[in-house]
């Protein structure tokens, strides 16, 4: 039997568990005389479906409940916009250059305000929500307190809404992880189930965030669980298309930024992208060195600066944003602008790094809030820039200055979050236009390998690692070494006999390889072990008609092929001592054999292969 068609990882539909929450089908109440037949007939159908609803077995009732999560997801998000918006108009003012007095006081007020509140109501408020929603995968069986998400509403609103440099998608992909682990405690699901659920609500909080599904679906992937599991993806995919659905049903169907028309006239523009990549990865680099250095002596400082350091942050923000009110908030409507060519090349180059800036010290200061609006806003007004500075040497570029803006932004994600699969496909689906996949991959590419060869740890590794949790390295896992049967296999020490062969010559080849297996083919697909001592018992005085089949032998043996993972070969190794592997071309032709010594082997030479 092949290894190959056997199940690896996950459960049968089959064996699933059956959810225990059941809702036993009530009587159905009296119909009042002279009432019409239908009408309790439609009330018995509804009772029968609602408890099949409730009996469902848990992996189906588990995508039933994506849905739900994806629907509570997206209206918390709705909400949380609104309460940023009104606390921006209240503390600001609705104007987009606020006056004197409100510019300074507001963020360092509101920094006082957020400071107690972090410190004494909403512990959980602070740090990143990746790492937050992480720790509950692998620490805290999928238990996501749901104090944490009315920390971030309020907490969060309350400092993006009075200038801080930060955004709302963090706090809101940690809000859909709260809301599905409150779920899930609540209907009693397994164990299994309510650790997987809390990236469920994580993708549907980001993609409504984001109003961007397969973004979202793409890091939850990428960041968040590290794996494409069947038993998983579709309820992230469900969540997310049904939080941006709600989303959409409030806030309108529009992406958060108009984007200009994207086109590539010829392959000589790559080149273009390819320095956007350098001054992304430069940028990003310089960033997650200034957090490399600076938050452990921010988190050194006496307990007591806690208190005054989102004021202080606020305050330096306040003083920037007398000159430079774009760079406060998330600054979307900025990034908008840019896209449609607004500024000059000085101003984007310049708010681009006062942005960087004051990201820094809203950041480091423990305020709460999320970096990916942060890095939205520089890799647009760099890109934009760098766009600019290109057409004035080189005016037959056709690429406009949004269509480098556009770039810019998953460049400066692929390299300052190091999600290069999510920063391609972000881009993509904000644009609607596949036309951008070539400049875009080639952009980010160069952003994520300049940041990956100057700062080796990635960011939400180190801010892990910072705040002393030992988190999975999702990168790490991403790129680890694979084995596969190839790897450990040999094509020596192995005896081949045939049914039809005499025992005697079989005997005597087993008698020249002393350690040879010996195996069986009786058919293509099909092999035994043979018994050695038995067939060497039996030769001496064999009649013609002996055959190998005569001897004692263990079988079917399951085979595997070359390129199956040596995961799977243990799997299906068992009490098996040796194993063949046969061509998938001919499964009557083996290519080598695989035992538990060469598999650990290979596993024992792969660290000295590294080192050297």
């Amino acid at each position: 039997m092949a290894a190959g068609p056997q199940p690896v990882g996950g459960e049968p539909v089959s064996e699933a568990p059956v959810i225990p929450v059941t809702v036993p089908p009530e009587a159905p109440a009296p119909v009042a005389a002279g009432a019409p037949a239908e009408l309790a007939h439609i009330r018995t159908r509804w009772e029968s479906w609602m408890h099949g609803v409730f009996t469902l077995r848990e992996d189906r009732f588990f995508l039933l409940l994506a849905v739900l999560i994806g629907i509570f997801s997206g209206l918390v998000v709705v909400c949380f916009r609104l309460a940023i918006e009104w606390t921006q108009i209240t503390l600001l003012g609705p104007s987009l250059s606020p006056s004197f007095p409100r510019v300074v006081l507001a963020p360092s007020i509101a920094g006082i305000v957020v400071a107690l509140l972090s410190i004494h109501v909403f512990a959980r408020a602070r740090g990143s929500g990746v790492n937050q929603v992480k720790a509950a995968m692998y620490i805290s069986n999928g238990y996501v307190p749901f104090t944490a998400v009315i920390g971030k509403f309020f907490v969060c609103a309350l400092a993006i809404g009075s200038g801080q440099s930060l955004g709302p998608e963090d706090p809101s992909l940690l809000m859909g992880a709260g809301i599905a682990s409150l779920i899930g405690r609540s209907l009693r699901l397994s164990q299994e189930k309510l650790r997987l659920i809390a990236p469920v609500g994580t993708a549907a909080g980001l993609a409504a965030a984001f109003n961007a599904p397969i973004s979202a679906v793409l890091f939850v992937i990428e960041e968040v669980i590290g794996t494409w599991s069947a038993g998983v993806l579709g309820a992230i995919v469900l969540a997310a298309v049904s939080s941006v659905v709600t989303m959409r049903a409030f806030l309108g169907p529009d992406s958060l930024f108009r984007v200009p028309l994207f086109r590539l006239a010829g392959p000589g523009e790559v080149l273009a992208y390819a320095a956007l990549g350098v001054a992304g990865g430069a940028a990003s680099l310089l960033l997650l060195k200034w957090i490399v250095y600076a938050r452990p002596k921010m988190q050194a400082l006496p307990h007591w600066t806690q208190y005054f350091q989102p004021a202080a942050a606020g305050l330096l923000i306040g003083l920037i944003g007398i000159r430079f009110p774009q760079v406060m908030g998330a600054g979307y409507a900025i990034v908008d602008q840019a896209m449609h060519g607004q500024f000059v090349w000085q101003l984007l180059l310049l708010l681009a790094a006062l942005k960087l800036l004051v990201t820094g010290f809203s950041f480091l200061s423990g305020t709460p809030g999320g970096l990916f609006a942060p890095t939205i806003f520089i890799g647009a007004l760099l890109g934009g820039a760098v766009g600019s500075i290109e057409h004035h040497f080189f005016p037959g570029l056709t690429a406009t200055i949004g269509t480098f803006a556009l770039v810019g932004i998953g460049t400066l994600f692929a390299g300052f979050l190091r999600t290069p699969i999510t920063s391609v496909f972000m881009v993509i689906e904000l644009s609607g236009n596949y036309t951008a996949i070539l400049p875009v991959i080639i952009s980010t590419m160069i952003a994520y390998g300049i940041s990956r060869a100057y700062q080796k740890v990635p960011l939400f590794d180190l801010l892990a690692r910072q705040d002393g949790l030992l988190l999975p390295s999702i990168e790490e896992r991403r790129e680890m070494t694979s084995f596969v049967v190839e790897d450990a296999m040999r094509a020596d020490g192995v005896l081949v006999a045939e049914p039809g062969e005499h025992i005697v010559e079989v005997a005597r080849r087993a008698e020249a390889q002393p350690e040879a297996a010996l195996l069986l083919r009786m058919r293509p697909g099909e092999w035994w072990l043979l018994d050695r001592d038995d067939v060497l018992r039996l030769a001496p005085d064999a009649a013609r008609t002996t055959t190998p089949i005569h001897a004692k032998s263990k079988g079917p043996i399951p085979y595997l092929f070359r390129d199956q993972s040596l995961a799977e070969a243990l799997q299906v190794m068992g009490d098996w001592p040796v194993l063949p592997v046969a061509s998938r071309a001919d499964l009557g032709k083996l290519e080598g054999i695989l035992t538990l010594a060469d598999t650990l082997h290979a596993f024992r030479r792969a660290p000295q292969e590294e080192q050297e």
